[in-house]
């Protein structure tokens, strides 16, 4: 989902400062929803560090490749929210990814804000849906498949659609143009067969962890029901 760079360029560029200023203010709606919900300051911070560590190595270890106008990764979004929460996964989104930057791809430093825009708001979309989906009454440890896989469906057809934004609003809708977004849309939705298996399996390990008790590494809707 690193748009390539040039894709949004000159003044146009400018929309993404507002996009990502939009995404920062959705992860801090859902930080404050953590702090006061979910474990406080201290589960906040420290699920936000693992989660950023998990993102960037994502960026760095899983296998990632150009297709179109921009990159196939396998983030794992919506597994980083079922463990974590919304806020850390956000967190951890907007801060491995910053990191990539700095320390490996400086040349997308300049799309940041495209990116994290990207990022953010599918999976506060899925976290959205995530409560329609899933009873309140149900830990996500016991989620179905169906269930996992309509929220990576969900944020991965989000990526896409915002993908496809940005490389419409930058490039237009020329036949080059319109053939690069088809197919990185159609490499991109693959992650989609594996996603959901990424989940049922994380989560059938976190359920050997049920404990009565609220941890500050994991989000507590994991092993227990909403209040």
């Amino acid at each position: 989902m690193h748009i390539e760079p040039g894709v949004v360029d000159g003044a146009k560029i400018v929309l993404s400062y507002a996009t990502a200023t939009a995404s920062f203010g959705l992860a801090a709606k859902m930080a404050v929803d953590t702090v006061r919900h979910d474990g406080g300051v201290a589960a906040l911070a420290t699920r936000s560090a693992i989660t950023t560590a998990l993102v960037f190595s994502f960026f760095e270890v899983l296998p990632h490749y150009p297709v179109g106008v921009s990159e196939v990764h396998l983030i794992l979004g919506s597994t980083l929210y079922l463990l974590f929460g919304a806020a850390p996964a956000a967190i951890g989104l907007a801060a491995g990814l910053l990191l990539q930057g700095l320390f490996f791809a400086p040349f997308d430093l300049p799309q940041y804000g495209i990116n994290v825009t990207t990022l953010i708001v599918p999976l506060w979309g899925v976290s959205m849906l995530a409560r329609r989906l899933i009873p309140a009454r149900t830990p996500y440890v016991e989620v179905k498949y169906w269930q996992a896989l309509s929220l990576s469906t969900a944020y991965q057809g989000g990526i896409v659609a915002w993908v496809a934004f940005w490389a419409f609003y930058g490039s237009g809708f020329g036949a080059q143009n319109l053939a690069a977004v088809g197919s990185f849309g159609v490499a991109y939705m693959s992650v989609i067969i594996l996603e959901p298996l990424a989940d049922l399996a994380v989560l059938a390990a976190a359920k050997t962890l049920t404990s009565g008790s609220r941890s500050l590494l994991l989000y507590n809707r994991l092993h227990h029901g909403a209040n």
